[in-house]
């Protein structure tokens, strides 16, 4: 059940994107919508392995505060009118109704998914932009740390109303597949359309494709199997996911750890690099 959606927000560019996403989903799902604005603290937004007196430091100090300061007050009223415009409510949630609530957390980005992540349904991340070295932290804390179904926005777009009602599974077999499945299920049920798509093999002790096709039709959902092939098994999902005009692919998130950190494995860093359409992971 989607009735809690985290969107975390800085200053990006990204904010209308992932806040249209999360509330069609929340409108569809009568959910509420949790703008938390990541507010960096004073300290990290001073100059790295810069050597000044303490007067100084005080008063680059007081003007980052400043800073921050308006930049809240700024993206407030931002979010305060596209929410209006997509359709959310400030009030309390009541039936048929989706809100929207605004809270201001310190700290970096990552830190605050992983904290306010954990209770809640989904999160909704803009697509990280590898080339700005932005947003892979908190993908990855998202998954690993807070560990929600994440629902990555790609771009600059925004949901159309075809958002979510041809959704396209991407099968293996594997475990973080299999979370995937599960955490979308409320988003499947309501898709008109539901496809299977798969590259033929499942990963060991997996289930095969039909197994998933009986699990939905026991459920009251009919999908369809859409097979692919390729070298480049991540570029193959997105390509047959293109053909088909599905509008919502849903994956397994995999890694491997190195040391103490998460690392995306490769077909996940792939898709996540070249997708043009909404994902939603689990891991």
């Amino acid at each position: 059940m989607i009735k809690s959606i985290l969107v975390p927000v800085r200053g990006d560019g990204m904010v209308a994107t992932v806040l249209a996403h999360a509330a069609e989903l929340a409108k569809q799902h009568s959910a509420q919508v949790d703008v938390v604005h990541c507010r960096a603290q004073a300290n990290d937004l001073m100059p790295p392995g810069l050597s000044i007196n303490e007067f100084a430091r005080k008063v680059m100090m007081e003007q980052a505060a400043e800073l921050a300061n308006r930049q809240e007050d700024h993206l407030r009223s931002i979010l305060r009118l596209l929410s209006r415009d997509f359709g959310l409510t400030e009030d309390p949630i009541s039936d048929g109704f989706a809100a929207c609530t605004f809270r201001e957390k310190k700290g970096r980005m990552a830190e605050v998914v992983k904290q306010a992540g954990r209770l809640s349904d989904l999160i909704v991340l803009p697509k990280p932009q590898r080339e700005r070295n932005l947003g892979q932290s908190s993908l990855k804390a998202a998954l690993y740390g807070a560990g929600r179904p994440v629902l990555i926005c790609p771009g600059q777009l925004q949901p159309n109303e075809t958002f979510a009602e041809h959704v396209a599974i991407g099968w293996n077999g594997s475990l973080p597949a299999s979370r995937a499945v599960a955490s979308s299920f409320d988003i499947v049920r309501r898709a008109k359309r539901v496809s299977i798509v798969t590259g033929g093999k499942v990963q060991p002790n997996g289930p095969p494709v039909d197994e998933l096709k009986s699990y939905y039709a026991t459920r009251g959902i009919t999908a369809e199997v859409v097979e692919f092939s390729g070298k480049d098994p991540a570029k193959a999902l997105l390509e047959t996911c293109k053909d088909i005009e599905a509008s919502l692919l849903v994956v397994g998130a995999y890694s491997h750890s190195h040391e103490t950190e998460m690392l995306f494995g490769g077909n996940t860093e792939r898709i996540v690099d070249n997708t043009e359409m909404p994902i939603l992971m689990a891991h």
